[in-house]
């Protein structure tokens, strides 16, 4: 396939995770449609990118998190040598940041695990045809937090560095900035994610996909 006209036959997919059950339960999905066929199954982002190249599937089904490469960083280098690709995150994380990052890097859809078989199938065979899909919940918990003000890039480093009880000395260190900056920008986060402490903010920053822990 490429990015004007569709093959005949099935429709052919790669799929990207690396839990092996996951695996078996998409293939067993794929492999009851009759107008469906699973050439090929990735349990990392360089096997995935391998895959795609030597299957050039239709649509690929990737999981966000990967032992090697972030499931956004493969569907960036997959569609820097494919720019045709049709791809659907499809993972347990519904954090906003995740969502607005995915769909930036070019992915056709956003889908979490929790989708019963009857919506992978009908996403698949959407964006297939072209179009995009994200869910109406998943579309929801995006709008939720379009009115949040941004994290800067700068306040993002200090946050990775809250985790493991580090001080607001360790931090500074660690980033090369005076102790008192530090405090300024934990301040800043505290605020802007609407938190009451630090371990609060962690929380919330993991579930939006701003950092992992």
């Amino acid at each position: 396939m490429n990015e004007t006209t569709q093959q005949t036959g099935p429709i052919r997919i790669l799929t990207v995770d690396d839990h092996p059950l996951i695996r078996a339960g998409i293939a067993a999905i794929i492999n009851l449609q009759p107008d469906m066929e699973l050439v090929a199954t990735a349990a990392s982002g360089r096997e995935a990118i391998q895959d795609f190249r030597k299957h050039k599937p239709d649509v690929t089904l990737m999981d966000l998190r990967l032992p090697d490469l972030s499931g956004i960083d493969t569907l960036i280098a997959i569609r820097a040598e494919f720019p045709w690709a049709r791809i659907i995150i499809l993972t347990t994380f519904n954090g906003d940041i995740d969502i607005q990052r995915a769909l930036k890097a070019g992915a056709y859809g956003y889908m979490l695990k929790s989708t019963r078989g009857n919506e992978l199938v009908e996403a698949v065979q959407k964006v297939y045809s072209g179009t995009k899909n994200v869910p109406p919940e998943v579309a929801a918990h995006l709008a939720d937090n379009m009115s949040n003000e941004a994290i800067s890039e700068r306040e993002i480093e200090v946050l990775r560095y809250l985790p493991g009880g580090n001080r607001n000395r360790d931090i500074a260190e660690r980033l090369f900035i005076s102790e008192e900056t530090v405090k300024s920008h934990v301040k800043h986060i505290m605020e802007k994610l609407g938190a009451n402490d630090r371990t609060q903010a962690m929380s919330i920053a993991v579930r939006r996909g701003l950092i992992q822990i």
